[in-house]
């Protein structure tokens, strides 16, 4: 039987071949077809893509891809832009330090490299925010420098080919240095855009499409009648489970309690309701004595919000104020504007336990 380490690799054409029928039309790509009519990719928007891809599907980045280029064109108006604007037209999008991360890169790439990215891996990686995945990405996708990509799509696909039977993520170097040996020196970055389709559309996690697949005469996984199995995965760790409060304060003329979470950290920067001490590594108080100021602060149960490392539970409080309490740590904000607001997802839970069409009259 052939191992990870034996299988000869197979050629890049039937993938290309495959992709220049099958790509998928996506809003921050340049097709084959537009690449024959001699249009070129823009590294700005194959940067913004893949660091808005981190983490999130394809379905969920394409509006707020939209959004920032109609707000920001270029890496110059992005850099421009205030932080807080930033912030805002990122909220739902999750995993908070990529925004942060952003905002920091367009600033080096508009007054360090004057508002042109650096066309190699290592110029790349010199920028705040990227690591070899995004490095390598804007590398081939950008300026077809041969360049090994992986993400979850690729690693599937390789660790199927190849049959990999180590676990992730100790699998991954391994992966990294077989998708190096795959990428051909013509059109790589093609060949790294194929490699993402083939994982997303025909080699997917469950029931993959084999008899489609471009590699299925070259493919170990299905030679050995299981390409489900891979890529194999160390048992995951059970999340712990944290718990804090909220609370959502609101005037007679719909006013709401907000304050800005400091810079670092988890959801730093982000816009939000007051809550406790809570964290990745401790409970924060739960009841209504954490409060930020005294009022008849009444439950409203409790939300749950999954994050990366950790389950949290926040108990949601809601008072009635008279009229507004000054403050020298948040502001008030009309009910009708929330959306505009950088609110992260568990924020919005909060306010819509307290406030149920909090977002309704927002959009209205």
């Amino acid at each position: 039987m052939m191992t990870s380490t034996t299988l000869d690799a197979p050629a890049a054409k039937p993938l290309l071949d495959w992709y220049d029928r099958h790509h998928r039309d996506l809003p921050w790509r340049v097709s084959p077809p537009m690449a024959a009519r001699g249009i070129k990719a823009d590294p700005y928007h194959v940067w913004l893509s893949e660091v808005m891809l981190q983490q999130t599907t394809v379905p969920a980045v394409k509006p707020y891809f939209a959004n920032f280029l109609a707000r920001w064109p270029t890496v110059r108006d992005l850099a421009d832009a205030a932080s807080e604007d930033v912030m805002a037209a990122w909220a739902g999008l999750g995993y908070y330090a990529r925004a942060r991360n952003l905002k920091k890169c367009a600033e080096a790439v508009a007054r360090i490299h004057d508002g042109v990215f650096p066309s190699t891996e290592e110029g790349l990686k010199s920028l705040p925010g990227i690591g070899d995945y995004t490095a390598a990405a804007v590398a081939a996708i950008a300026f077809n420098r041969q360049a090994a990509v992986m993400d979850g799509n690729v690693e599937r696909v390789i660790s199927r080919l190849f049959a990999i039977a180590t676990p992730l993520p100790a699998a991954k170097p391994l992966m990294k240095q077989k998708v190096g040996l795959l990428t051909p020196q013509h059109r790589p970055g093609d060949f790294a855009q194929a490699m993402m389709d083939l994982g997303a559309t025909i080699c997917t996690p469950k029931r993959p499409a084999c008899s489609l697949c471009p590699f299925r005469g070259s493919c170990e996984a299905l030679r050995l009648h299981d390409p489900e199995h891979f890529p194999v995965k160390a048992a995951k760790k059970e999340k712990p489970v944290r718990h804090g409060a909220a609370f959502i304060a609101v005037t007679a003329d719909g006013d709401i309690f907000l304050r800005r979470r400091i810079e670092s950290g988890l959801l730093g920067g982000m816009t939000e309701v007051p809550t406790t001490n809570w964290t990745a590594r401790q409970d924060g108080a739960t009841s209504a004595g954490a409060a930020p100021f005294p009022a008849a602060w009444e439950p409203c149960g409790t939300v749950i919000h999954v994050f990366t490392h950790f389950e949290l539970r926040l108990s949601i409080y809601r008072a009635a104020i008279p009229s507004l309490i000054q403050t020298d740590n948040g502001w008030w904000e009309p009910v009708t504007n929330l959306d505009s607001q950088a609110l992260p997802t568990v924020m919005k839970k909060a306010i819509a336990a307290a406030i149920p069409l909090a977002f309704k009259y927002s959009k209205d």
